[in-house]
């Protein structure tokens, strides 16, 4: 089956095992995910299937959108719930005070990563490597915020909030930039992706529905195909018969059409994405079937 199935990742289980899950539930070898889900984390895990898994490249530096509670007062070692406390402080953050400071943070920037996050350094991921008490050495490197916004005060220090990010993000230490803005420090108990790319925690699904719709003889109806996923390119319609000569790696000259990539048919069939440049295209990831 070729296609992107947006699965529901819950906390406490990583974007590994989700993909080894839906390998097993799809019986497809070809499966990767659409970038990593810290396990303390929840939300949308895209995961590519079969011919999908071409798209990785265009799909994976999509924004994302998450919303997280951070909490003002306490340091973890992790940043986030799981981890042991290293500091206390008792400022009190009031709605204001953190409205304020957070359009500081919108745009291009440069963030250090936590030592905790799923960045891998030697092919290890830097959370396994912490736990395991060997010394880490944290990766900055520059994102980009396009949206920053409070959503409400859950309690006293307490907020919830939504962002819109480049990939590469991470929120918690996104919530422990804002918090040494705000002279305190900060943790986030709570954090969730609603949205990756195309995907959106709407269209999600939990690993026990997708076993449910395969023992329903269902799955087709929980996979977004290559052709809807890649719904934001252009479309390029090429003659019917270029179908054969475009598929064999052979140029199409399209005259008064701008360079770019785009989603490419031959007559009615979809073909795939490809590159317009100088008005030739050239079909650069096959997807028919």
């Amino acid at each position: 089956m070729d296609g992107i199935v947006t699965v529901l990742k819950p906390p406490g289980m990583t974007s590994s095992n989700v993909v080894y899950d839906v390998r097993k539930i799809f019986s497809e070898k070809r499966a990767g995910h659409l970038g990593t889900l810290d396990p303390a984390a929840a939300g949308v895990l895209p995961v590519c299937l079969g011919r999908a898994t071409r798209l990785f490249d265009i799909l994976v530096d999509k924004d994302k959108e998450y919303v997280f509670e951070t909490s003002f007062g306490i340091q973890t070692d992790t940043q986030d719930a799981y981890g042991a406390i290293t500091a206390r402080d008792q400022c009190v953050i009031d709605r204001n005070s953190l409205e304020r400071v957070l359009p500081e943070f919108i745009g291009e920037q440069m963030q250090t990563a936590s030592i905790y996050s799923a960045l891998k350094v030697d092919g290890k991921k830097m959370y396994d490597l912490a736990r395991a008490g060997k010394a880490v050495e944290p990766k900055t490197r520059e994102i980009s915020v396009s949206e920053l916004e409070l959503l409400e005060q859950t309690g006293e220090n307490r907020f919830l909030l939504r962002a819109v990010c480049s990939r590469g993000t991470y929120i918690r230490s996104l919530c422990e930039s804002i918090a040494n803005r705000l002279d305190t420090v900060a943790y986030v108990p709570f954090l969730l992706r609603s949205r990756s790319g195309p995907f959106t925690l709407m269209q999600a699904k939990t690993i026990a529905e997708l076993c449910d719709a395969a023992a329903e003889d269902a799955l087709s109806s929980v996979v977004t195909s290559c052709e809807d996923a890649m719904f934001f390119l252009p479309e390029l319609r090429l003659e019917k018969e270029r179908a054969v000569p475009t598929k064999n790696g052979l140029d199409t000259h399209v005259r008064g059409v701008s360079d770019g990539i785009v989603r490419a048919y031959a007559g009615n069939e979809f073909l795939g994405i490809g590159s317009i440049q100088q008005e030739k295209f050239r079909l650069t990831i096959h997807l028919y079937g």
